[in-house]
């Protein structure tokens, strides 16, 4: 009995020690924008398409992607959304298909490949982009990505010990960037 309870307890402590390996090397959110052929936006909040527009806005990338879109979502929908101007218009492009992370990275590949992209600058939640990066990295071993976290205004990452659903949100995120990791390296 006494192994079994070691065991587990031996377990429980590796996980411990990943996760907070896992938050401590979360990317910070830059001070100043990267620059890259193009910008991939991942859905999931407000906060991700704004940035992403205002980079392609501020010359950042030629073009946009924003990749994971509901179908009947429609391009001038998230432009109004986003403020977008200009060069919205002629420079975004929407993507359908992916429906996890996963698919966003094989989404962004065709559509780089297609645009003869050779860089990267991917858009998402901060908690979320160690994820996003394994999974572009391997799907698309041959581009530069460049991170450009943001902050999700419901997200405290300062102090997420103390709010529940934060925490919560940081373990599954964690459990699914081990399974990326595993998948990743199957593959």
């Amino acid at each position: 009995m006494r192994i079994f309870f070691g065991v587990i307890f031996g377990v429980l402590l590796v996980y411990l020690a990943g996760f907070l390996i896992f938050l401590a090397r979360m990317p910070a959110v830059p001070a100043a924008p990267p620059h890259a052929d193009a910008i991939v936006a991942l859905t999931g909040g407000d906060a991700r398409l704004d940035a992403a527009v205002a980079l392609l806005e501020k010359g950042a990338g030629q073009r946009l992607l924003i990749s994971g879109v509901g179908m009947e979502t429609e391009k001038e929908t998230l432009g109004r959304m986003a403020g977008g101007a200009a060069r919205f218009a002629c420079c975004a492009d929407v993507g359908y298909a992916a429906y996890d992370t996963h698919g966003n990275a094989e989404e962004a590949a065709d559509w780089a490949r297609q645009h003869r992209f050779r860089s990267l600058i991917i858009v998402t939640a901060r908690y979320h982009m160690p994820r996003a990066l394994r999974e572009f990295s391997d799907v698309m071993p041959e581009m530069t990505v460049t991170a450009y976290p943001v902050e999700n205004g419901s997200v405290d990452m300062a102090s997420w010990w103390l709010h529940r659903d934060t925490a919560l949100l940081l373990q599954r995120e964690y459990i699914k960037y081990l399974g990326a990791m595993a998948m990743t390296a199957i593959s």
